[in-house]
């Protein structure tokens, strides 16, 4: 029982963090499209908010109940492809939301909020824009393929 309620929060944890993510997303691309800097600053504002509220539960979550119910399953952890590799894309996406999103995300908020309507502005921030929109997709899509591999299980090597 106790394997099944591990399992069962890891997969709510997964789909709180990919749902904040893909809101997250799915909100700055309306934001942008506004041309509207208060409106943008606000969207960064809100998005940093809810990495706070969600995806960084979501990771605590994932990586808690992930581990404890592999090892109550009776998994070997880097032995088994399909939770190896699951955990290597879910680093690379933390290490893009660290070390690239979160920094660019306070920059883009800060910027926004004293930004003017001038061309020169919005080309400055639309640099930074598509440069977090890239990294997005990044921290994303890789999380969404480690769901997918933990899903499928297929044959995949271990350590």
């Amino acid at each position: 029982m106790t394997y099944l309620l591990l399992k069962l929060v890891h997969v709510f944890a997964v789909i709180i963090f990919l749902g904040n993510i893909t809101t997250g997303l799915f909100w700055a691309t309306r934001a942008h499209a506004t041309r509207d800097f208060r409106l943008i600053a606000s969207t960064f504002d809100t998005i940093i908010r809810s990495d706070r509220l969600f995806t960084m539960p979501g990771v605590a979550g994932i990586l808690v109940a992930g581990i404890i119910g592999a090892i109550q399953g009776g998994f070997p952890i880097l032995g088994t492809g399909w939770i190896l590799w699951p955990i290597v894309l879910f680093s690379i996406s933390g290490i893009v939301f660290g070390a690239t999103l979160v920094p660019l995300q306070k920059k883009i908020a800060r910027f926004a909020a004293s930004a003017d309507a001038s061309d020169g502005a919005w080309t400055t921030f639309d640099a930074m824009y598509r440069k977090w929109e890239m990294w997005g997709l990044v921290a994303l899509l890789t999380p969404v393929a480690a769901a997918a591999i933990m899903i499928l299980k297929p044959a995949l090597p271990g350590l």
